[in-house]
C-alpha cells in the first residue's frame, strides 16, 4: 500500500509537468486575433497582387515581402495595445476622443471599403468554383449562407477557430511554390536586385506595401481583442500572436511571388494574371492540374473565406462602436439585433453586387484605391489614439516611437501614391 510520503513525492514530480502544460494551453487559448487578421490580410486581392509582382519582376519582389514582416507587426501591435489597455474598439475610441463626426467619417468609409473588399473575396470564391465547374451563383450563395450562419453562432471563439481553420488552407501555397522548382541562384540574385528606377516596379512595390495594412485590419484586431476580453495581462501573448500572424501572412505572399516568378514570370511575364482562372491556367503547364487547380484553388479559397469573415465583422463592429449599439459576437441574436443585421446585410450586399454582373476586376481596383486613400486617415487616427488614449506608461517611447511613426508615414505615402496612380 502506498504511504503518504510516497504519494506526496509522486504528486510533486508530476505537478510541474501538468502546470507547464496548463500554462501552455492557457497561452495557446489566447492566440487568435493576430493570426486570423493576418491570414485575412493575404486575401484574394493580395494574392493577385503578389502574382502580378512575381510575373513582372520575378525574384526582385522577394526582399520587399521580407521587409514587410516587421512593418505589419509594428503597426498592428499598436491596435493590440489600444484594445488590451483601454478595453474599447477603434471606432469607439475615435468617437470618445475626437467626436462622433470624425468617428462617422472613419467608419462610413470603412464600411464602403468592407463591402468592396467582400466583393473581391466573393470573386475569389467564385473563381475557385469555376476551376471545378461550379457556377458562381452556387459557390457565392453557399459561401454567403455559411458566413452569415457562422457569424450568428453567438461565440467569438467559435468564429475565430473556424476562420483560422479555413485560412490555414493558404499554407498550401507554400508546397505549390516548392513544386514550381525555383532557382536558388536566381533567387539570391533577385534578393540583391531592387530596380527602383522603374516606375512599374515602384507601382507594384506601392501595391504590396498598401496591401500589407488594410484599414479593416486595424478595426478588426482591436475589436477582436476586446471581444476576447483580453487585458493588459494578456498583452505579451497578444504581441506574440500578432508576430506569428505577421510571419505567416508574408510567408504566403513570398510563396506566391516565388511560385509565379519560377513559372509564368520565367517564360511569359506579360501574361495577364488578374483573376483566379488566369493564374491557375498560367500555372498548369508547370504544376500540372493537381497543383494548379487543387492546391492553388484551395489556398485561394481559404484566403477568400477568412478575409470575407474578417472584413464583414470589421465593418459591423465599426458601425456598432460608433452608434453605441451592442456589438459583440458573443451575444445572441436577440441581444444584438442591430449588430447582426449589419453583419448580415454586408454579406447580402456583397453577393448582390457579384450577381449584378458588375465588372469585378474594376471593382477590385476601385476597392484598392479606396483602401489606399483611407490609409492616411486610419493610420493617422491610430497614431493619435496611441498618443492620446493610452496612459503614458503604455505609449511608445524614444527611438521606437520615431521608427514606428516613420514607417507609418512611409505606408501612408505609398498608399496615396498607389491610389493616385490607379485613378489616373
Amino acid at each position: 500500500m502506498m504511504n503518504h510520503h510516497t504519494e506526496s513525492l509522486m504528486i510533486s514530480q508530476v505537478s510541474p509537468k501538468h502546470s507547464r502544460m496548463r500554462r501552455l494551453l492557457r497561452m495557446l487559448a489566447m492566440f487568435g486575433p493576430g493570426v486570423i487578421v493576418m491570414l485575412a490580410n493575404t486575401d484574394a486581392g493580395c494574392i493577385i497582387t503578389a502574382a502580378q509582382s512575381g510575373a513582372e519582376w520575378g525574384y526582385s519582389m522577394v526582399l520587399p515581402q521580407l521587409v514587410l514582416i516587421p512593418i505589419v507587426y509594428l503597426v498592428q501591435e499598436i491596435t493590440v495595445r489600444l484594445g488590451t489597455i483601454t478595453g474599447q474598439g477603434h471606432g469607439e475610441l475615435i468617437r470618445k476622443h475626437f467626436g462622433r463626426g470624425w468617428a462617422w467619417i472613419s467608419v462610413s468609409t470603412l464600411f464602403l471599403s468592407a463591402i468592396g473588399a467582400l466583393v473581391t473575396e466573393f470573386a475569389g470564391i467564385a473563381g475557385v468554383g469555376e476551376l471545378f465547374g461550379i457556377s458562381p451563383d452556387y459557390s457565392v450563395s453557399v459561401a454567403t449562407i455559411l458566413l452569415i450562419v457562422l457569424g450568428l453562432t453567438g461565440s467569438y471563439k467559435r468564429v475565430e477557430r473556424i476562420g483560422i481553420a479555413m485560412g490555414l488552407f493558404e499554407l498550401l501555397l507554400v508546397p505549390a511554390a516548392i513544386m514550381a522548382h525555383p532557382s536558388g541562384h536566381a533567387l539570391l540574385r533577385g534578393l540583391a536586385t531592387i530596380p527602383l528606377g522603374h516606375s512599374s516596379y515602384i507601382f507594384l512595390l506601392a501595391a504590396n506595401v498598401g496591401a500589407v495594412i488594410m484599414p479593416w485590419m486595424i478595426f478588426y484586431q482591436q475589436s477582436a481583442v476586446v471581444d476576447r476580453r483580453m487585458t493588459k495581462e494578456h498583452l505579451k501573448l497578444a504581441r506574440v500572436d500578432t508576430l506569428v500572424g505577421s510571419i505567416v501572412t508574408q510567408v504566403v505572399m513570398l510563396a506566391v511571388v516565388i511560385m509565379i516568378a519560377a513559372t509564368v514570370g520565367r517564360v511569359n511575364p506579360s501574361q495577364p494574371l488578374s483573376t483566379v482562372t488566369q493564374i491557375s491556367h498560367g500555372l498548369m503547364p508547370f504544376l500540372g492540374p493537381v497543383g494548379a487547380k487543387l492546391i492553388f484553388g484551395m489556398g485561394m479559397l481559404g484566403a477568400s473565406f477568412v478575409a470575407a469573415l474578417v472584413v464583414s465583422l470589421a465593418g459591423a463592429w465599426g458601425i456598432g462602436e460608433v452608434t453605441g449599439i451592442r456589438h459583440s459576437v458573443n451575444a445572441k441574436w436577440h441581444e444584438a439585433k442591430g449588430f447582426y443585421t449589419i453583419y448580415t446585410c454586408v454579406h447580402i450586399g456583397g453577393a448582390i453586387l457579384v450577381f449584378s454582373g458588375i465588372n469585378l476586376i474594376n471593382l477590385a481596383v476601385d476597392t484598392e484605391v479606396m483602401n489606399s486613400l483611407l490609409l492616411p486617415i486610419v493610420l493617422g487616427f491610430l497614431l493619435l489614439l496611441e498618443a492620446k488614449a493610452l496612459p503614458k506608461e503604455w505609449r511608445m517611447q524614444g527611438i521606437y516611437k520615431h521608427v514606428v511613426r516613420t514607417i507609418s508615414v512611409i505606408i501612408m505615402v505609398f498608399g496615396l501614391y498607389m491610389g493616385i496612380q490607379l485613378i489616373v
